[in-house]
């Protein structure tokens, strides 16, 4: 499932045991994690994303950044898991970024939810966009 990486390990991807339909890798960065997803974030994904990620959160810094670059599909349930990652992120005065592409920011504009997460165009973005608001 989740395994806290030390130190050393830290720029070493772990797998992360989802479905069939949704893969996806961790690496644990100095103050942020990095989760690296392809297949479906839809209802029959979701429970094991939101277990999976939610424990990979608990363990590790508060800070996440999802790269949903390789996503081919996002519904509702998916959003849903987003929203309370967000939440939680913010909760443990962490932060969400999204890296996205056109099929996940047309989802998420489409219920108008680009203000609330942080959608970025790239995985550099997103880390400059952690590492300018934790050093500030």
């Amino acid at each position: 499932m989740c395994v806290q990486l030390s130190a050393k390990e830290a720029l070493i991807s772990e797998p992360l045991a989802l479905t069939q339909s949704l893969r996806g890798t961790r690496e644990i960065r100095d103050n942020y994690q990095v989760f690296r997803l392809t297949g479906l974030i839809d209802a029959f994904s979701e429970s094991a994303f939101r277990k999976v990620i939610s424990k990979c959160f608990d363990d590790g810094p508060a800070n996440i950044i999802l790269d949903l670059s390789k996503i081919e599909f996002i519904d509702s349930s998916g959003l849903g898991i987003l929203v309370q990652l967000a939440k939680k992120a913010q909760e443990h005065q962490g932060q969400l970024q999204i890296v996205t592409n056109p099929r996940v920011t047309q989802t998420v504009k489409l219920v108008r939810l680009e203000n609330f997460l942080r959608l970025q165009p790239d995985l550099a973005t997103a880390i400059a966009q952690i590492s300018g608001e934790t050093h500030s």
